[in-house]
Protein backbone atom coordinates (compact mmCIF):
# COMPACT_ATOMS: atom_id res chain seq x y z
CA UNK A 1 0.00 0.00 0.00
CA UNK A 2 1.02 3.67 -0.54
CA UNK A 3 1.54 6.02 2.15
CA UNK A 4 0.16 9.18 2.52
CA UNK A 5 2.02 12.04 0.42
CA UNK A 6 4.29 13.67 2.58
CA UNK A 7 3.04 16.50 1.46
CA UNK A 8 -0.12 16.58 2.48
CA UNK A 9 -1.67 18.63 5.29
CA UNK A 10 -1.92 16.57 8.50
CA UNK A 11 -4.97 16.94 10.60
CA UNK A 12 -3.56 19.28 13.03
CA UNK A 13 -2.48 21.56 9.78
CA UNK A 14 -6.28 21.82 8.78
CA UNK A 15 -7.30 24.56 10.80
CA UNK A 16 -6.81 28.37 10.44
CA UNK A 17 -7.79 31.15 8.42
CA UNK A 18 -7.07 31.42 4.21
CA UNK A 19 -4.78 34.83 3.96
CA UNK A 20 -5.57 37.84 1.98
CA UNK A 21 -4.26 36.85 -0.71
CA UNK A 22 -4.87 33.02 -0.98
CA UNK A 23 -8.64 34.57 -0.61
CA UNK A 24 -7.45 36.26 -3.74
CA UNK A 25 -6.34 33.90 -5.64
CA UNK A 26 -8.88 31.60 -4.89
CA UNK A 27 -11.46 34.16 -6.30
CA UNK A 28 -9.41 34.65 -9.30
CA UNK A 29 -9.90 31.11 -9.89
CA UNK A 30 -13.79 30.60 -8.73
CA UNK A 31 -15.01 33.36 -11.05
CA UNK A 32 -14.22 31.23 -14.03
CA UNK A 33 -16.02 28.40 -12.64
CA UNK A 34 -19.18 30.35 -11.71
CA UNK A 35 -18.74 31.27 -15.40
CA UNK A 36 -18.36 28.05 -16.79
CA UNK A 37 -21.51 26.44 -14.94
CA UNK A 38 -23.16 29.34 -16.05
CA UNK A 39 -22.68 29.10 -19.51
CA UNK A 40 -23.42 25.45 -19.56
CA UNK A 41 -26.32 25.65 -17.12
CA UNK A 42 -27.88 28.50 -19.92
CA UNK A 43 -27.39 26.24 -22.64
CA UNK A 44 -29.84 23.09 -20.51
CA UNK A 45 -31.78 25.70 -19.44
CA UNK A 46 -32.71 27.69 -22.91
CA UNK A 47 -32.75 24.00 -24.73
CA UNK A 48 -36.09 24.62 -25.53
CA UNK A 49 -35.57 27.99 -27.46
CA UNK A 50 -32.09 26.89 -28.83
CA UNK A 51 -33.71 23.56 -30.24
CA UNK A 52 -36.68 26.12 -32.11
CA UNK A 53 -34.03 28.37 -33.37
CA UNK A 54 -30.96 26.05 -34.70
CA UNK A 55 -32.87 22.49 -34.99
CA UNK A 56 -35.68 21.95 -37.63
CA UNK A 57 -38.18 19.89 -36.15
CA UNK A 58 -41.81 18.59 -36.60
CA UNK A 59 -42.87 20.22 -32.95
CA UNK A 60 -41.13 21.55 -29.62
CA UNK A 61 -40.47 18.41 -27.93
CA UNK A 62 -38.07 16.94 -31.16
CA UNK A 63 -36.47 19.75 -31.25
CA UNK A 64 -35.25 20.32 -27.41
CA UNK A 65 -34.49 16.89 -27.83
CA UNK A 66 -32.36 17.58 -30.87
CA UNK A 67 -30.71 20.98 -28.58
CA UNK A 68 -29.88 18.53 -25.30
CA UNK A 69 -28.26 16.13 -27.80
CA UNK A 70 -25.99 18.83 -28.45
CA UNK A 71 -25.63 19.76 -25.16
CA UNK A 72 -24.31 15.66 -24.84
CA UNK A 73 -21.85 16.48 -27.35
CA UNK A 74 -19.90 18.94 -25.71
CA UNK A 75 -19.18 17.10 -22.84
CA UNK A 76 -17.84 14.27 -25.17
CA UNK A 77 -14.93 16.55 -25.72
CA UNK A 78 -14.20 17.37 -21.88
CA UNK A 79 -12.09 13.95 -21.81
CA UNK A 80 -9.92 15.10 -24.88
CA UNK A 81 -10.10 18.48 -23.07
CA UNK A 82 -8.56 16.65 -19.52
CA UNK A 83 -5.99 14.56 -21.31
CA UNK A 84 -4.11 16.93 -23.65
CA UNK A 85 -4.53 20.34 -21.63
CA UNK A 86 -4.45 18.34 -18.33
CA UNK A 87 -1.23 17.09 -18.90
CA UNK A 88 0.24 20.33 -20.58
CA UNK A 89 -0.52 22.05 -17.45
CA UNK A 90 1.60 18.71 -15.16
CA UNK A 91 4.58 19.53 -17.55
CA UNK A 92 4.17 23.35 -18.26
CA UNK A 93 2.28 24.76 -15.62
CA UNK A 94 -1.83 25.61 -14.44
CA UNK A 95 -1.56 29.65 -14.96
CA UNK A 96 -1.60 29.83 -19.14
CA UNK A 97 -3.35 26.25 -18.94
CA UNK A 98 -6.52 28.14 -17.03
CA UNK A 99 -6.05 31.24 -19.00
CA UNK A 100 -6.50 29.76 -22.64
CA UNK A 101 -9.93 27.23 -20.37
CA UNK A 102 -11.87 30.48 -19.61
CA UNK A 103 -11.32 31.88 -23.05
CA UNK A 104 -12.37 29.40 -25.15
CA UNK A 105 -15.69 28.92 -22.85
CA UNK A 106 -16.75 32.54 -22.99
CA UNK A 107 -15.72 32.60 -26.58
CA UNK A 108 -18.56 29.72 -27.48
CA UNK A 109 -21.04 31.16 -25.24
CA UNK A 110 -20.58 34.81 -27.28
CA UNK A 111 -20.67 32.98 -30.66
CA UNK A 112 -23.92 31.36 -29.90
CA UNK A 113 -25.58 34.23 -28.65
CA UNK A 114 -24.99 35.92 -31.49
CA UNK A 115 -25.09 33.63 -34.51
CA UNK A 116 -27.78 33.88 -37.01
CA UNK A 117 -30.45 31.02 -36.50
CA UNK A 118 -31.53 27.29 -39.11
CA UNK A 119 -33.72 30.33 -41.04
CA UNK A 120 -30.96 32.33 -41.78
CA UNK A 121 -28.48 30.29 -42.55
CA UNK A 122 -29.32 26.89 -43.06
CA UNK A 123 -27.60 23.91 -41.97
CA UNK A 124 -24.21 25.96 -41.27
CA UNK A 125 -26.40 26.89 -37.22
CA UNK A 126 -26.29 23.26 -36.57
CA UNK A 127 -22.85 23.18 -37.36
CA UNK A 128 -21.49 26.09 -35.83
CA UNK A 129 -23.69 25.30 -32.70
CA UNK A 130 -21.90 21.74 -32.41
CA UNK A 131 -17.97 23.51 -32.83
CA UNK A 132 -18.94 25.69 -30.26
CA UNK A 133 -20.07 23.14 -27.60
CA UNK A 134 -16.84 21.61 -28.32
CA UNK A 135 -14.99 24.25 -27.94
CA UNK A 136 -16.05 24.50 -24.65
CA UNK A 137 -15.91 20.61 -24.15
CA UNK A 138 -12.04 20.84 -24.53
CA UNK A 139 -11.94 24.27 -21.97
CA UNK A 140 -14.54 22.73 -19.44
CA UNK A 141 -12.46 19.38 -19.68
CA UNK A 142 -9.51 20.63 -18.07
CA UNK A 143 -11.81 24.17 -16.31
CA UNK A 144 -12.94 22.12 -13.34
CA UNK A 145 -10.30 19.19 -12.13
CA UNK A 146 -7.31 21.30 -12.79
CA UNK A 147 -9.09 24.33 -11.56
CA UNK A 148 -9.55 22.58 -7.80
CA UNK A 149 -6.00 21.40 -8.14
CA UNK A 150 -4.67 24.12 -9.00
CA UNK A 151 -6.75 25.51 -5.75
CA UNK A 152 -5.61 23.02 -3.41
CA UNK A 153 -1.93 23.86 -4.53
CA UNK A 154 -2.48 27.24 -3.54
CA UNK A 155 -4.63 26.80 -0.29
CA UNK A 156 -2.84 23.57 0.69
CA UNK A 157 -4.08 23.45 4.53
CA UNK A 158 -7.63 23.77 4.10
CA UNK A 159 -9.52 21.45 1.99
CA UNK A 160 -12.65 22.04 2.94
CA UNK A 161 -12.65 25.74 2.89
CA UNK A 162 -11.50 25.39 -1.26
CA UNK A 163 -14.25 22.77 -1.14
CA UNK A 164 -17.04 25.01 0.03
CA UNK A 165 -15.43 28.32 -1.61
CA UNK A 166 -15.34 26.58 -5.22
CA UNK A 167 -19.22 25.09 -4.54
CA UNK A 168 -20.20 28.87 -3.98
CA UNK A 169 -18.79 30.03 -7.13
CA UNK A 170 -19.87 27.17 -9.06
CA UNK A 171 -23.41 27.10 -7.49
CA UNK A 172 -23.58 31.43 -8.01
CA UNK A 173 -22.90 30.66 -11.45
CA UNK A 174 -25.92 27.80 -11.49
CA UNK A 175 -27.77 30.14 -10.14
CA UNK A 176 -27.20 33.48 -12.11
CA UNK A 177 -27.95 31.26 -14.96
CA UNK A 178 -32.28 30.82 -14.04
CA UNK A 179 -32.20 33.85 -12.15
CA UNK A 180 -30.87 35.67 -15.46
CA UNK A 181 -33.97 34.10 -17.40
CA UNK A 182 -36.53 34.72 -14.97
CA UNK A 183 -35.83 38.42 -15.13
CA UNK A 184 -35.61 38.27 -18.87
CA UNK A 185 -39.43 36.34 -18.52
CA UNK A 186 -40.63 39.82 -16.14
CA UNK A 187 -39.45 42.17 -18.85
CA UNK A 188 -40.47 40.41 -21.96
CA UNK A 189 -43.07 38.66 -23.68
CA UNK A 190 -42.96 35.22 -24.41
CA UNK A 191 -42.82 35.89 -28.20
CA UNK A 192 -40.22 38.28 -27.56
CA UNK A 193 -37.86 35.82 -25.61
CA UNK A 194 -38.06 32.95 -27.97
CA UNK A 195 -37.26 34.99 -30.88
CA UNK A 196 -34.28 36.61 -29.70
CA UNK A 197 -34.44 37.89 -25.79
CA UNK A 198 -32.85 34.34 -25.09
CA UNK A 199 -29.77 35.17 -26.44
CA UNK A 200 -28.68 37.85 -24.14
CA UNK A 201 -27.69 35.18 -21.40
CA UNK A 202 -25.05 33.96 -23.44
CA UNK A 203 -23.74 37.16 -24.83
CA UNK A 204 -23.29 38.37 -20.93
CA UNK A 205 -21.60 34.78 -20.55
CA UNK A 206 -19.13 35.89 -23.19
CA UNK A 207 -18.24 39.61 -22.22
CA UNK A 208 -18.30 38.54 -18.86
CA UNK A 209 -15.22 36.06 -19.58
CA UNK A 210 -12.73 38.92 -20.44
CA UNK A 211 -12.81 40.20 -16.87
CA UNK A 212 -11.92 36.50 -16.07
CA UNK A 213 -9.23 36.86 -18.09
CA UNK A 214 -7.99 39.52 -16.44
CA UNK A 215 -8.13 37.91 -13.20
CA UNK A 216 -6.72 34.90 -14.04
CA UNK A 217 -3.77 36.54 -15.48
CA UNK A 218 -2.54 37.75 -11.28
CA UNK A 219 -2.02 34.40 -10.34
CA UNK A 220 1.02 32.18 -9.05
CA UNK A 221 2.10 29.14 -10.73
CA UNK A 222 2.61 26.54 -8.44
CA UNK A 223 3.98 23.82 -10.48
CA UNK A 224 8.12 23.94 -10.29
CA UNK A 225 7.83 24.80 -14.01
CA UNK A 226 11.80 26.17 -14.11
CA UNK A 227 12.71 22.91 -11.90
CA UNK A 228 11.10 20.80 -14.59
CA UNK A 229 13.08 22.60 -17.42
CA UNK A 230 16.33 22.77 -15.83
CA UNK A 231 16.11 19.21 -15.15
CA UNK A 232 15.41 18.43 -18.76
CA UNK A 233 18.66 20.96 -20.05
CA UNK A 234 20.64 18.67 -18.12
CA UNK A 235 19.42 15.41 -18.92
CA UNK A 236 18.35 14.00 -16.20
CA UNK A 237 15.82 11.32 -15.98
CA UNK A 238 12.51 12.87 -15.00
CA UNK A 239 9.50 10.36 -14.40
CA UNK A 240 6.81 10.17 -16.64
CA UNK A 241 3.40 11.52 -15.95
CA UNK A 242 1.68 8.49 -17.64
CA UNK A 243 3.72 6.26 -16.43
CA UNK A 244 2.38 7.16 -12.98
CA UNK A 245 -0.95 7.80 -14.39
CA UNK A 246 -1.11 4.13 -15.46
CA UNK A 247 0.34 3.69 -11.52
CA UNK A 248 -2.77 5.15 -10.25
CA UNK A 249 -5.11 3.65 -12.13
CA UNK A 250 -7.74 2.36 -10.15
CA UNK A 251 -8.09 6.11 -8.59
CA UNK A 252 -8.90 8.06 -12.43
CA UNK A 253 -11.31 4.94 -12.81
CA UNK A 254 -12.62 5.60 -9.47
CA UNK A 255 -12.53 9.86 -10.08
CA UNK A 256 -15.04 8.66 -13.38
CA UNK A 257 -17.26 7.13 -11.16
CA UNK A 258 -17.09 10.03 -8.41
CA UNK A 259 -17.67 12.27 -10.86
CA UNK A 260 -20.57 10.67 -12.76
CA UNK A 261 -22.58 9.93 -10.85
CA UNK A 262 -22.84 12.92 -9.19
CA UNK A 263 -23.20 14.48 -12.65
CA UNK A 264 -25.58 12.89 -13.70
CA UNK A 265 -27.73 13.80 -10.34
CA UNK A 266 -26.83 17.34 -11.25
CA UNK A 267 -27.76 17.75 -14.43
CA UNK A 268 -30.96 15.91 -13.63
CA UNK A 269 -31.66 18.45 -11.19
CA UNK A 270 -30.66 21.76 -13.01
CA UNK A 271 -31.39 21.00 -16.53
CA UNK A 272 -33.34 17.50 -17.18
CA UNK A 273 -36.24 17.96 -14.52
CA UNK A 274 -36.87 21.57 -15.76
CA UNK A 275 -36.69 20.71 -19.43
CA UNK A 276 -39.34 17.97 -18.49
CA UNK A 277 -41.59 20.52 -16.74
CA UNK A 278 -41.03 23.18 -19.54
CA UNK A 279 -40.85 21.33 -23.01
CA UNK A 280 -42.92 17.66 -21.97
CA UNK A 281 -45.32 18.83 -19.50
CA UNK A 282 -45.97 22.27 -20.66
CA UNK A 283 -45.71 23.98 -17.22
CA UNK A 284 -45.60 28.25 -16.79
CA UNK A 285 -42.11 29.29 -17.81
CA UNK A 286 -41.95 32.05 -15.49
CA UNK A 287 -42.74 29.51 -12.86
CA UNK A 288 -40.36 26.86 -13.42
CA UNK A 289 -37.27 29.84 -13.30
CA UNK A 290 -38.62 31.09 -10.43
CA UNK A 291 -37.81 27.34 -8.81
CA UNK A 292 -34.66 27.08 -10.20
CA UNK A 293 -33.76 29.95 -9.08
CA UNK A 294 -34.39 29.27 -5.38
CA UNK A 295 -32.87 26.24 -5.69
CA UNK A 296 -29.75 28.23 -7.33
CA UNK A 297 -29.80 30.40 -4.08
CA UNK A 298 -29.98 27.81 -1.51
CA UNK A 299 -27.39 24.95 -3.21
CA UNK A 300 -25.21 29.03 -3.44
CA UNK A 301 -25.59 29.69 0.46
CA UNK A 302 -25.39 25.88 1.68
CA UNK A 303 -21.98 25.53 -0.06
CA UNK A 304 -20.94 29.05 1.88
CA UNK A 305 -22.14 27.74 4.88
CA UNK A 306 -20.15 24.44 4.16
CA UNK A 307 -17.07 25.90 3.23
CA UNK A 308 -16.76 27.16 7.04
CA UNK A 309 -17.14 23.51 8.87
CA UNK A 310 -16.25 20.90 6.32
CA UNK A 311 -12.89 20.97 7.62
CA UNK A 312 -13.99 19.52 11.01
CA UNK A 313 -14.68 16.57 9.65
CA UNK A 314 -12.67 13.93 7.38
CA UNK A 315 -13.48 14.53 4.07
CA UNK A 316 -13.64 10.49 3.06
CA UNK A 317 -16.30 9.94 5.59
CA UNK A 318 -18.08 12.73 4.43
CA UNK A 319 -18.14 11.69 0.72
CA UNK A 320 -19.20 8.38 1.81
CA UNK A 321 -22.04 8.98 3.75
CA UNK A 322 -23.23 11.60 1.45
CA UNK A 323 -22.88 9.27 -1.90
CA UNK A 324 -24.58 6.76 -0.08
CA UNK A 325 -27.77 9.26 0.88
CA UNK A 326 -27.88 10.29 -2.69
CA UNK A 327 -29.12 6.26 -3.47
CA UNK A 328 -32.47 7.00 -2.05
CA UNK A 329 -33.23 10.66 -2.38
CA UNK A 330 -32.84 10.13 -6.63
CA UNK A 331 -35.91 8.17 -6.29
CA UNK A 332 -37.59 11.31 -5.43
CA UNK A 333 -37.62 12.15 -9.63
CA UNK A 334 -40.70 9.46 -9.91
CA UNK A 335 -42.81 11.42 -7.90
CA UNK A 336 -43.00 14.06 -10.66
CA UNK A 337 -44.73 12.12 -13.35
CA UNK A 338 -47.01 14.39 -14.45
CA UNK A 339 -47.88 17.61 -15.11
CA UNK A 340 -47.77 19.57 -10.89
CA UNK A 341 -45.38 22.94 -10.52
CA UNK A 342 -46.09 21.51 -6.76
CA UNK A 343 -44.70 18.34 -7.56
CA UNK A 344 -41.95 20.04 -9.24
CA UNK A 345 -41.22 22.12 -6.72
CA UNK A 346 -41.41 19.47 -4.22
CA UNK A 347 -38.72 17.14 -6.03
CA UNK A 348 -36.40 19.40 -7.20
CA UNK A 349 -35.98 20.89 -3.11
CA UNK A 350 -36.49 17.74 -1.73
CA UNK A 351 -32.75 16.50 -3.53
CA UNK A 352 -31.36 20.01 -2.94
CA UNK A 353 -29.64 19.01 0.58
CA UNK A 354 -28.19 15.52 -0.50
CA UNK A 355 -27.16 17.37 -3.79
CA UNK A 356 -25.99 20.37 -2.19
CA UNK A 357 -23.22 18.01 0.08
CA UNK A 358 -22.01 16.01 -2.44
CA UNK A 359 -21.51 18.76 -5.72
CA UNK A 360 -19.53 20.72 -3.02
CA UNK A 361 -16.77 18.27 -1.95
CA UNK A 362 -16.24 15.50 -4.88
CA UNK A 363 -13.67 17.37 -7.01
CA UNK A 364 -11.80 17.41 -3.56
CA UNK A 365 -12.46 13.94 -3.03
CA UNK A 366 -10.94 12.84 -6.74
CA UNK A 367 -7.77 15.20 -6.01
CA UNK A 368 -7.59 13.37 -3.20
CA UNK A 369 -6.95 9.85 -4.91
CA UNK A 370 -4.02 11.43 -6.83
CA UNK A 371 -0.68 12.71 -6.31
CA UNK A 372 -0.10 16.00 -6.99
CA UNK A 373 2.52 15.85 -9.98
CA UNK A 374 -0.50 13.81 -12.41
CA UNK A 375 -3.48 15.67 -10.83
CA UNK A 376 -3.86 17.59 -14.43
CA UNK A 377 -3.36 14.69 -16.44
CA UNK A 378 -4.93 11.99 -13.86
CA UNK A 379 -7.92 14.41 -13.01
CA UNK A 380 -8.38 15.49 -16.67
CA UNK A 381 -8.81 12.07 -17.98
CA UNK A 382 -11.34 10.70 -15.27
CA UNK A 383 -13.33 13.95 -15.18
CA UNK A 384 -13.67 13.96 -18.43
CA UNK A 385 -14.87 10.76 -19.04
CA UNK A 386 -17.09 10.55 -16.09
CA UNK A 387 -19.12 13.62 -17.05
CA UNK A 388 -18.65 12.78 -20.55
CA UNK A 389 -20.68 9.40 -20.32
CA UNK A 390 -22.98 10.02 -17.12
CA UNK A 391 -23.30 13.67 -16.58
CA UNK A 392 -24.25 15.07 -20.21
CA UNK A 393 -25.93 12.11 -21.67
CA UNK A 394 -28.46 12.39 -18.26
CA UNK A 395 -30.85 15.39 -19.40
CA UNK A 396 -31.66 13.08 -22.89
CA UNK A 397 -32.17 9.95 -21.50
CA UNK A 398 -34.36 11.15 -18.77
CA UNK A 399 -36.61 12.92 -21.11
CA UNK A 400 -36.11 9.79 -23.89
CA UNK A 401 -37.11 8.06 -21.30
CA UNK A 402 -39.74 10.00 -20.20
CA UNK A 403 -41.25 9.60 -23.92
CA UNK A 404 -41.11 5.83 -23.82
CA UNK A 405 -42.83 5.30 -20.87
CA UNK A 406 -39.58 4.02 -18.99
CA UNK A 407 -39.11 6.42 -16.80
CA UNK A 408 -39.01 4.78 -14.01
CA UNK A 409 -35.70 2.91 -15.03
CA UNK A 410 -33.88 6.54 -14.63
CA UNK A 411 -33.18 6.58 -10.52
CA UNK A 412 -32.46 3.05 -10.53
CA UNK A 413 -29.65 3.83 -13.26
CA UNK A 414 -28.37 6.74 -11.31
CA UNK A 415 -28.85 4.73 -7.96
CA UNK A 416 -26.08 1.83 -9.70
CA UNK A 417 -23.53 4.81 -10.08
CA UNK A 418 -23.91 6.37 -6.93
CA UNK A 419 -23.03 2.68 -5.42
CA UNK A 420 -20.48 1.66 -7.72
CA UNK A 421 -18.62 5.31 -6.97
CA UNK A 422 -18.61 4.05 -3.34
CA UNK A 423 -16.88 0.80 -3.64
CA UNK A 424 -13.97 2.08 -5.96
CA UNK A 425 -13.65 5.02 -3.99
CA UNK A 426 -13.21 2.53 -0.43
CA UNK A 427 -10.76 0.40 -2.59
CA UNK A 428 -8.57 2.94 -4.40
CA UNK A 429 -8.21 4.62 -0.71
CA UNK A 430 -6.89 1.60 0.60
CA UNK A 431 -4.45 0.64 -2.21
CA UNK A 432 -3.31 4.26 -2.83
CA UNK A 433 -4.04 6.01 0.03
CA UNK A 434 -5.10 9.61 -0.15
CA UNK A 435 -2.87 13.02 -1.05
CA UNK A 436 -5.18 15.89 0.49
CA UNK A 437 -7.35 15.84 3.72
CA UNK A 438 -7.72 12.79 5.72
Amino acid sequence: MITQDVTAPTSAQLTGNATKTERKNLRALSWGHALEWYDWAIFGLLSSYLGAHFFPADNEFASTLNALAVFAVGFIARPIGGIVFGSIADRLGRRKIMIFAIAAVSFGSFVIGVMPGYETIGVAAPIIVVAMRLLQGLSAGVEAPLGTAYALELVPNRPGYVSGFFGFFNNLGNLLAPLSIFFLTQLLTGDNLAEWGWRIPFIIGGLFGLIVLWLRSTLPETLDVDGAREAKSEKKQLPSVWVDVRKYWLSVLATVFIVGAIQAYNYTWIAGLPNLARAAFQEDPAAVFAITTGFGIFMTLGALFLSKVLDRFAMSKVFVVARVLAIPTIFLSLLYSQPGIGTFAGVMFGGAIVLLLNMTIFVTVSNSLLPQHIRGTGLGLGYGFGVALFGGTASFLLLWLQGEGMFWMFPIYIAALCAISVVLYLVAKKRNGIFVGK
